[in-house]
């Protein structure tokens, strides 16, 4: 079987730097798959090149056999790949409920947008919202929720969306390390559970290690390193990268 999301080659130049050179990944159906690397490696512009903020110079990006390249951003995520921000994109102004609501209308266009939300929707934000521990909290406006609290919503709002894949980019960044674990469990029980696969960004060298079933290492925009977190914890090559010998 092919896999459920994958990149072919993909290139990014900016001017005459290579961000991303020539970079092939596979992530199967049901994986949680961590992409790490030093900063400047080509994390996030590789993200961007899968989630079509930008268009790759060369190579190709699938999702379930299809061709994702050319298509613009709100187009990929209508295809069922929705991503999150390493700063979190809520409404500050809204409240934590009108958050999780109005995600669902972002994949819907402006007809969708329009139309108020339905019964369901509002009983599967609710549900979501208590899933990740806003239950208490729907009335409150989003800009004063603490940054782990609104990455949190930020995760129900993404969930709110239906991913059939999930990109998380820093999930564990700003979360108190007493909720670390509790991350894990959710990210753990969304991929089982609910069926979404994941393919994460992240600096917490302990948290992915954790969570993920492989891991990808990029370093100057190159894929150096492949493997499960026991052989990548123990590659030469990501070694030097982290210590600045590569």
């Amino acid at each position: 079987m092919s896999p459920q999301l994958s990149t072919d080659g993909v290139t990014k130049r900016f001017g005459g730097v290579t961000a991303v050179d020539d970079v092939d990944i596979e992530v199967e159906q049901g994986e949680i798959v961590g992409l790490i690397g030093p900063n400047g490696a080509g994390k996030s512009t590789l993200f961007n090149c899968i989630t079509g903020a930008l268009t790759p110079n060369s190579g190709t990006v699938r999702l379930d056999g299809e061709e994702l390249s050319e298509l613009p951003e709100h187009a990929v995520a209508q295809q069922g790949l929705i991503r999150m921000f390493q700063h979190t994109r809520v409404y500050g102004e809204m409240t934590v409920r009108e958050n999780a609501l109005v995600s669902t209308a972002e994949d819907a266009g402006l007809a969708g947008s329009l139309t108020p939300p339905g019964d369901s929707t509002r009983e599967r934000a609710s549900e979501l919202l208590e899933y990740v521990g806003l239950g208490g909290l729907t009335d409150v406006k989003a800009g004063r929720l603490s940054f782990g609290q609104q990455k949190l919503l930020e995760f129900a709002m993404a969930l709110m969306r239906e991913p059939d894949v999930l990109l998380m980019d820093e999930p564990a960044g700003g979360i108190n390390p007493a909720k670390l674990n509790q991350l894990i469990e959710y990210i753990r029980d969304v991929n089982s559970e609910r069926s979404v696969t994941v393919l994460l960004i992240e600096h917490n060298m302990e948290f992915v290690m954790e969570v993920a079933d492989r891991i990808y290492v990029l370093a100057h925009g190159e894929t150096i390193a492949e493997g499960s977190p026991t052989e990548i914890q123990n590659n030469e090559r990501v070694l030097d990268a982290y210590l600045g010998r590569e």
